[in-house]
């Protein structure tokens, strides 16, 4: 492991255990489970997210994709591990994004809150829907727009929203949400529990 990035990893140990715990506990996994993904021991995984050892980078990298989580989300935008110890504040440089074809995602809410998710939707125009219907068997789902033209179907009933525009629905509809208009769609999403 290049010396560099092994001096940051022990500065940080703290902060990598805490959030791959907390992420391992919104996917609602157990040690063993994400072990067996990762290929590591149950052991060695416990002792990471204890802050008793320094995952080399190979683990941290398979323990991220067990987790479905980028590797990108323990590192802030300047490139260094994300060592603040808030636990109910993300900063700006700080946020987790998601990168999908047309739409980004930065999640706003701290993985200590599970119950609830808050996000930042950028969803660039198109002509299609850029999710397919889905649903979960509780919670709920809300939002509002804060720029652009937002499609939203539920249950087969099509909605037009435009900014400050809001919505909520129960989180075991069925879905699916595009940009409507020319210009970027930029809302705020809600989700309980949360699900990244």
């Amino acid at each position: 492991m290049d010396t560099a990035i092994a001096e940051q990893l022990s500065q940080v140990t703290d902060a990598v255990g805490l959030r791959l715990r907390q992420r391992r506990k919104v996917r609602q996994l157990s040690l063993r489970e994400v072990a067996a993904k990762a290929n590591v021991s149950v052991a060695y995984l416990s002792q990471i997210e204890r802050n008793l050892s320094v995952p080399s980078m190979r683990s941290l990298t398979s323990i991220c994709l067990a987790l479905d989580m980028p590797i990108g989300w323990l590192f802030n935008r300047d490139g260094g591990f994300v060592a603040d110890d808030e636990d109910f504040v993300v900063r700006a440089k700080s946020r987790r994004r998601l990168d999908f074809p047309h739409m980004t995602k930065e999640l706003l809410s701290t993985d200590s809150v599970r119950s609830l998710q808050l996000s930042r939707f950028v969803i660039e125009p198109s002509g299609e829907i850029h999710e397919g219907a889905f649903a979960q068997s509780d919670g709920a789902k809300a939002g509002v727009v804060i720029s652009g033209q937002f499609g939203l179907r539920i249950g087969g009933r099509e909605y037009l929203l435009g900014p400050e525009d809001s919505f909520s629905f129960p989180a075991s509809s069925c879905y699916q949400y595009w940009c409507a208009g020319d210009d970027p769609c930029v809302l705020l999403w809600a989700t309980t529990p949360a699900i990244y």
